[in-house]
């Protein structure tokens, strides 16, 4: 076994193997860019080393850097994690070379699973079903064009050497590849250093299921059961579980023997994932077609973790030093239901853009890579796990994923399961840029969801008009205004205190009418009293169970139903974030940001006698919607443009955003020029 090992990555992952190295009793070495100095991984680790300014190509993308601080550390492996460096195979050749061990698997499985046109002849080769398409280089544009009208639209455009969604575009005509196709080879270049891209039919109604492959030095390959991934935005994965509602015994046995044949094919070994596309609308699920072999550690591997009891970390650690799996494929066994939900740095109520900046605050719902000790895999607390790299005061930087963290929960069912996660959700604490965590909780809630019935449509279909917030019910609604009460009430003591106002009758503080909803046309009027020990909302009585302290950020509340025996008993709990509002609060549950207005009732009339401000009509203005590079300016002054019509195309995190035209109009002004740094909310151009 090693001695010490060197992880060539950075964030969640770097932490998550300096864990399970450290449980082992095995030294670590980070290696850390100038932005990452002060971040999590680098304290964990029992060594760090400096590598270089933070823009990746810089620093953890070059693999001289780390091999040299493998060698100024003697650290005898190397783990790579996910991105970066982990599907290089000219990076574990130069490890080789160097007498420096790789945790993963050898060169020429990641040469020959990481071309994604030469995989797909290997999988043809091993007799694994391939999505129907063209499987060779592209010339240009009007090569594309006559390759996707033969297969037939809609088609898929993917980068060759494309992963996490970038450097694919989905074509439903040939205006789209004309548009498209260059795009493509761009974020192929500038993502991957390979601008290749080849066209696949798109499968309608998919589900993207993964199957999980474990092998060793040994001849020994076994497959982990699968994971379903079919939730995803712009081709990135949101929403992971294992095992899948949709699959079958049958089918996974199906599919685990063709992976593995697949992976036997390139001599693989060490942890890996071959992804796999179902359609939807096969009732048999008979119809899988292979998509890639990702020959790395995935980002959602702590499920598969959670219900077959298998440290993926550690194993890769034991294969890399030549030890034996020591497990059958009869050894692998299905435990409860996991649900990993992904905590990005984005705005979903913007269209999910990256929102960039400093976590003011920053608290999880249990301690990051906290353990309870179960012996059936690493489950957290109490079935919760947070895997994180970020901390209070630090920054989400635009050099790298916008990842904040990884909810992971486990439960004997899967409605067990989504239930943590929307409990645990709810305890989040993130102040100082945009997050979707509403989102992943009204995903969790959606009836939908619930159901099982997904496909990688399943945000298009259901969010078309984009994110506005999880439905409000009309329990949550009587906890709101109950809440509501109480914390008004409670403010408006504290505020006699302070006056010194105890000796002079005061009116009713109990009273209160509270408007749910920010504006009068949209929203509920409640009347709500407390007495000295009850709370009644339009006249019948809530019984809710809560610690506020005036000037408080945060409250958990737990709801009281009354039974058949008139005993009260707990049937939800609630974590409340409260933001102060001129007239009231702003709480943040449930998936949902609800205003409340809070008056007393005897006043209460008179607010209909306010005028309330209209927003301004900002429909002429091109706003950059987050920050980010200006790549092109599609129009000039003058022009006339219909709506739908692109107008500017804008980089940010290494993806391309079209911006296009609302309404018909003329370009009256353009204030910003191609390769300008645009800041969030900067206007572009001006219509008319």
């Amino acid at each position: 076994m090693f001695n010490k090992i060197l992880i060539a990555n950075r964030g969640e992952i770097a932490c998550r193997v300096i864990t399970t190295a450290k449980r082992m009793g095995i030294a670590t070495v980070a290696v850390y860019s100038d932005a990452d100095a002060r971040a999590p991984f680098v304290r964990m680790a029992d060594e760090a080393v400096n590598i270089g300014p933070a823009p990746a190509a810089e620093s953890y993308l070059v693999a001289d850097k780390i091999i040299a601080a493998c060698k100024e550390t003697g650290a005898e492996a190397v783990h790579p994690g996910y991105g970066f460096l982990s599907e290089r195979a000219s990076f574990v050749e130069a490890l080789e070379e160097a007498g420096i061990a790789f945790i993963g698997p050898p060169a020429g499985a990641i040469a020959a699973m990481g071309d994604k046109i030469e995989s797909k002849k290997l999988a043809m080769e091993a007799g694994v079903n391939v999505v129907p398409g063209h499987v060779g280089e592209i010339d240009d544009t009007e090569h594309a064009v006559k390759i996707s009208n033969e297969i037939g639209y809609p088609v898929m455009m993917k980068a060759s050497a494309g992963g996490g969604g970038k450097g694919m575009r989905l074509a439903w005509s040939e205006k789209d590849v004309r548009e498209g196709f260059e795009s493509v080879k761009r974020e192929g270049l500038n993502s991957f250093g390979d601008d290749r891209v080849f066209i696949e039919k798109f499968i309608e109604d998919p589900r993207h299921i993964e199957i999980q492959i474990l092998g060793d030095k040994h001849g020994t390959i076994l497959y982990l059961n699968e994971r379903e991934c079919s939730i995803q935005r712009r081709h990135q994965k949101v929403v992971e579980e294992a095992p899948s509602p949709f699959v079958t015994p049958a089918m996974r046995k199906a599919m685990g023997e063709q992976c593995v044949a697949l992976a036997r094919a390139v001599d693989y070994h060490s942890a890996g994932t071959v992804e796999l596309i179902v359609s939807g609308a096969d009732t048999t699920g008979e119809s899988f077609y292979f998509l890639e072999m990702n020959t790395r550690l995935q980002v959602e591997h702590p499920v598969t973790e959670a219900i077959t009891g298998v440290d993926l970390v550690e194993q890769m650690i034991r294969v890399a030093a030549g030890e034996k799996l020591g497990m059958t494929q009869d050894d692998v066994k299905i435990d409860g239901w996991a649900i990993e939900n992904r905590v990005y740095a984005e705005d979903p109520y913007r269209g999910f853009l990256p929102s960039i900046g400093r976590l003011v605050e920053y608290d999880s719902p249990v301690e990051p890579w906290a353990d309870d000790g179960s012996e059936n895999g690493r489950r957290g607390v109490g079935g919760i796990r947070v895997d994180d790299g970020v901390f209070e005061g630090g920054e989400v930087s635009i050099h790298y994923d916008p990842m904040i963290a990884k909810l992971i929960t486990w439960g004997e069912t899967r409605d067990e399961a989504a239930d943590l996660q929307v409990q645990a959700l709810d305890a989040f604490r993130l102040e100082g840029l945009g997050h979707n965590v509403d989102f992943l909780s009204a995903i969790m809630q959606h009836p939908r969801f619930r159901s099982g019935e997904l496909t990688t449509g399943f945000i298009a279909e259901e969010y078309p008009e984009g994110f506005e917030g999880a439905p409000l019910d009309e329990k949550l609604t009587r906890v709101l205004a109950a809440v509501g009460g109480v914390i008004a009430t409670a403010d408006a003591d504290r505020a006699r205190r302070i006056d010194q106002k105890l000796d002079e009758e005061f009116y009713a503080p109990g009273d209160w009418t509270i408007r749910i909803g920010e504006r009068a046309e949209n929203s509920t009027t409640h009347q709500v009293r407390l007495e000295e020990d009850s709370v009644t909302v339009d006249g019948e009585p809530v019984t809710v169970a809560l610690s506020y302290t005036p000037g408080g950020r945060f409250v958990e509340v737990d709801l009281f139903e009354t039974d058949a025996d008139d005993e009260a008993d707990p049937v939800a709990t609630y974590g409340l974030k409260l933001k102060p509002t001129r007239t009231g609060y702003a709480i943040t549950t449930r998936g949902a940001t609800h205003t409340l207005r809070i008056l007393q009732s005897r006043i209460a009339d008179l607010a209909s006698y306010m005028i309330e401000k209209e927003p301004p009509d900002l429909s002429k203005l091109l706003i950059c919607p987050m920050p980010g590079l200006l790549v092109k300016l599609h129009v000039a002054e003058g022009d006339a443009v219909q709506p739908g019509q692109p107008l500017a195309t804008v980089e940010a995190m290494k993806m391309e955003n079209i911006l296009r035209a609302e309404k018909e109009a003329t370009v009256a002004k353009i204030n910003a020029g191609e390769g300008d740094s645009l800041a969030v909310d900067e206007v572009i151009l001006e219509l008319e």
